[in-house]
């Protein structure tokens, strides 16, 4: 793994602990997750000390401290997302992706996500691909748009 984006990234802010959030966020967006080399040089070049580093990675549910796949498919699990059904698309997301929450798809295209609440309950239930927020949701609908997605590699713009 290069240093070369690291050291971007840690531009104008060596020694400078507050920094730490932003720039784990930054190394997020440019390897997918926090690579534990990234975590010991950011520690070491923020003068930060590395258990304050894999705390903040753990805390916060935005870092992943494996590689995540191409599309990140999250499932709301919330209460209202759970009366309208939400175990139904957990259930067809399970099936076709052949995955656990956490894990990724073999060919690296999806990872499953389950989260308590994504915090629009109205419209629940509701699945986010990638940042793509896709309410009243069912199972053929899901379906549909991860079968989308595999095919042409994009997501659909509008709702399923």
């Amino acid at each position: 793994m290069s240093n070369f984006n690291i050291d971007s990234i840690l531009e104008g802010r060596r020694s400078q602990p507050h920094q730490l959030i932003e720039v784990l966020q930054d190394v997020q967006d440019a390897f997918g997750y926090l690579p534990e080399e990234t975590m010991e040089t950011a520690a070491r070049e923020l003068g930060v000390p590395p258990i304050e580093v894999y705390r903040a990675a753990h805390f916060y549910k935005a870092f992943s401290l494996t590689p995540r796949g191409k599309y990140v498919v999250t499932v709301c699990m919330g209460t209202a997302c759970h009366v309208r059904g939400c175990d139904l698309l957990f259930d067809q997301v399970l099936g076709q992706l052949n995955v656990k929450p956490g894990e990724t798809t073999e060919d690296g295209l999806f990872t499953l996500e389950c989260v308590n609440c994504l915090g629009c309950c109205a419209l629940g239930p509701t699945v986010v691909i990638n940042g793509t927020y896709y309410h009243h949701m069912s199972p053929g609908k899901l379906r549909s748009l991860i079968e989308f997605t595999r095919r042409t590699g994009k997501e659909k713009i509008a709702h399923a």
